[in-house]
């Protein structure tokens, strides 16, 4: 079993990569998207990826409980792709625009329970995994309290999951960095 986690910024090439991998571990392979189709933009961005995808995969949204959909879809011979961890952590934070100032996410409760859940259950995941995540940290900081929040929550759970993964690669422009493993 190896968990891998593949962070990139926008465009970066971290969603093919993951792709690249899970076509050849030799395995069947499975899914997870976390987008949702909310309008015309995320749909054509959303029919570009599954138009990249190999027909013979399966796949399953779960835009916002993921630690479900891991818990069915993984197996000992199965390879599972989550796109993406930052889309999924966007859909966590509904509501978070009513939060008091400099107060965190997990004061939302489907954002705290959620995310216990998948942290809890990474470790314990058989098979392949391989995450794709967002790295938002490296632009200016966000003008907006929720720009922050989502900003300072992505970093956090990029952490969160890269400490459970055996793996971790950094890509920039198609190219794959190395950073654990």
């Amino acid at each position: 079993m190896t968990r891998e986690l593949i962070l990139g910024g926008a465009r970066s090439g971290k969603s093919r990569l993951a792709e690249q991998q899970a076509a050849a571990a030799g395995l069947a392979v499975h899914v997870i998207v976390t987008a949702e189709a909310l309008d015309d933009e995320m749909r054509v961005r959303i029919a570009r990826h599954q138009a990249d995808r190999p027909a013979g995969w399966t796949v399953c949204e779960a835009p916002r409980a993921l630690a479900a959909a891991l818990a069915t879809a993984a197996a000992a011979d199965r390879c599972v792709v989550v796109d993406c961890l930052t889309l999924w952590l966007a859909n966590l934070l509904d509501g978070a625009e009513t939060l008091p100032p400099g107060a965190g996410a997990d004061l939302l409760p489907a954002f705290a329970r959620e995310r216990a859940a998948l942290l809890e259950l990474i470790p314990r995941l058989p098979g392949r995994v391989i995450f794709v995540a967002n790295e938002v940290g490296l632009g200016l900081v966000p003008e907006t309290p929720l720009g922050r929040l989502f900003r300072d929550e992505a970093g956090r759970l990029n952490q969160a999951v890269a400490a459970l993964c055996e793996r971790v690669v950094f890509v920039a422009a198609g190219l794959p960095l190395p950073l654990k493993g």
